[in-house]
């Protein structure tokens, strides 16, 4: 056993003792650390006088620095958003348009990708295109049986939040790349829960929010662009504290240029020391970094494996079985829609902190999780399975 193996995970976090938290895939629970860490936030602002440039510009570096890291690209490489939709917003008034152009998403992809991509019909007289799956989960052939010549975008998610499974990136990248196409990949069900890297991805954008396995608050993100499709870009608002140099006296307030590196796309004023999420953003970071998307992966499949091979019967999967195919997140449902929707009523009433996503069920653990908080939740679903019979008859 490692020494990461033998810690006792749970007590990196604050204790829930009235509830078991099943929900990461929706909202994380923020480990301790992350949350003293905002410490650092409060006294620049209750004396602000303690901040040096230094202070100021040092906490948006270490968090560029440590995505990096996560997902094998450079800190020059990395804008600071305050979620997916702000990296896919910039992405959208960014990119240059024809009419006639096409966006192709999935059929139920999650709600930002319509969002940001429909109104652009009307903007610049595109087209947005939906692929439809061919079995039961969204595959790459799908999308790649979608593009035409005019293909211009394909924006997707790397694990899908309804049912966690898991798009083969490298081949939907190299048809992308052979057709001309822009690959615009979304990983906030994925990023620090599945090791990855950015070259070996393929995608021309990256976009992600910090608050589920990032361990991160609501209102954090990041937008990654390979250099050469960032280069494509057009002008537009960039960061006007982005200028290549991190002292106040040596910026430029007259006619400022912005930093060469994709710093210019920070969503403005986040960074900063005096940016409370932020500053909790990257402690928690370094927190998934130190413990490795590696060995969350492996525990958190590893309680969906055990959750997967007891189901009561009655229940069957929303997500598929090997794991390699999905992320770190399991579905279920029971009997009709209504079935599930009741059974999720129930799970709540008993204290299980689950997500009802398109008439499913999701458990989505982390390491605040063990067997023993499965063997609870299958306890209960057996119970409620039962009795569900018991009043049918």
């Amino acid at each position: 056993m490692t020494q990461k193996q033998s810690i006792d995970w749970k007590n990196e976090w604050f204790p829930i003792d009235d509830a078991t938290y099943l929900n990461f895939a929706a909202h994380a629970a923020i480990p301790r650390v992350a949350l003293n860490a905002v410490q650092r936030s409060v006294a620049a602002k209750m004396q602000p006088h303690i901040v040096d440039d230094r202070s100021f510009f040092s906490v948006a570096a270490s968090l560029r620095q440590t995505l990096a890291t996560l997902i094998g690209a450079s800190p020059d490489e990395i804008a600071l958003t305050t979620g997916a939709g702000a990296g896919l917003a910039a992405i959208a008034y960014a990119l240059k348009w024809s009419a006639g152009d096409e966006v192709i998403i999935a059929r139920g992809e999650f709600p930002v990708h319509y969002a940001t991509w429909k109104p652009m019909e009307a903007r610049e007289g595109i087209k947005v295109q939906i692929a439809v799956p061919q079995g039961p989960f969204i595959q790459s052939d799908d999308l790649v049986a979608a593009m035409t010549p005019r293909t211009r975008v394909i924006s997707v998610s790397h694990v899908r939040f309804d049912d966690g499974s898991m798009l083969d990136v490298p081949s939907l990248a190299a048809a992308c790349n052979r057709n001309g196409t822009f690959l615009v990949l979304d990983v906030s069900q994925s990023c620090g829960a599945i090791p990855m890297n950015v070259h070996s991805l393929g995608a021309d954008f990256i976009v992600c929010a910090g608050y589920k396995y990032l361990l991160s608050p609501w209102g954090t993100g990041f937008l990654w662009a390979r250099p050469e499709s960032s280069d494509s870009l057009r002008p537009g608002p960039y960061n006007w504290v982005s200028q290549g140099v991190e002292s106040f006296a040596r910026l430029n307030y007259v006619d400022p240029e912005p930093a060469p590196t994709l710093s210019r796309w920070d969503s403005s004023e986040a960074a900063s020391i005096y940016n409370f999420n932020l500053t909790v953003m990257e402690a928690s970071a370094k927190f998934v970094l130190d413990a490795s998307p590696a060995l969350i992966r492996d525990h958190n499949q590893a309680l969906i494996n055990y959750f997967f091979e007891r189901l009561p019967e009655g229940y069957r999967l929303a997500s598929p079985r090997q794991a390699l195919q999905r992320g770190v997140f399991g579905c279920i449902e029971v009997g009709s829609r209504g079935d599930t929707e009741s059974l999720y009523q129930t799970l709540r009433d008993e204290r299980f902190v689950v997500a009802l996503r398109e008439g499913k069920i999701r458990v989505a653990p982390h390491l605040l999780n063990s067997t023993q908080d499965i063997d609870r939740l299958l306890v209960v679903m057996a119970k409620a399975r039962k009795e569900a019979r018991h009043v049918a008859h």
